[in-house]
């Protein structure tokens, strides 16, 4: 018959040893983790890019325009323009900041850069995406006139309209 006593001090030794060994596999695990970690910041800081908020107010300045030119120009609601004022962490919508670019009169390599730093793109297999190319090529930059175009291929206006 096995000694209860030894039984309880083997069982104290192991749970000892292997508690050792999960501490010692949790550092192994949480160095690699930090590494990885300082990998991903370093990665995020040499190749982030400015915000759109950073964009576009960049560009408002450059523009001459004030922000109420802007934002009347794009169709866009002073209050929504005043949340993306005031929140740089601000994600609007597609449509608006297409409507930002064409009240800038951005050329289609400066609204690709507005829409890269909001997170959007111009797909070349979307109608609604290439009527904007269209308009961006001809420099028409009519809030009302690519409305009506818009409206008459049925897809979704530009600003507030």
């Amino acid at each position: 018959m096995i000694d209860e006593k030894l039984l309880i001090e083997l069982q104290e030794y192991l749970n000892c040893h292997l508690m050792i060994d999960k501490v010692e596999e949790y550092q192994v695990f949480e160095d690699k983790c930090y590494s990885i970690q300082n990998e991903i910041d370093d990665f995020i800081n040499n190749t982030r890019k400015p915000t759109f908020h950073q964009v576009l107010f960049n560009l408002i300045d450059k523009s001459g325009l004030s922000d109420t030119d802007v934002y009347k120009k794009a169709h866009i609601d002073r209050r929504l323009f005043s949340k993306i004022r005031s929140n740089p962490n601000y994600k609007p919508s597609k449509n608006t900041v297409i409507s930002f670019a064409i009240a800038l009169g951005l050329d289609e390599d400066g609204t690709v850069s507005l829409l890269e730093s909001a997170g959007y793109s111009l797909s070349d297999s979307d109608n609604f995406d290439l009527i904007i190319r269209f308009f961006l090529g001809k420099k028409i930059y009519d809030l009302q006139t690519v409305n009506e175009i818009l409206d008459y291929y049925k897809l979704k206006l530009l600003g507030g309209a």
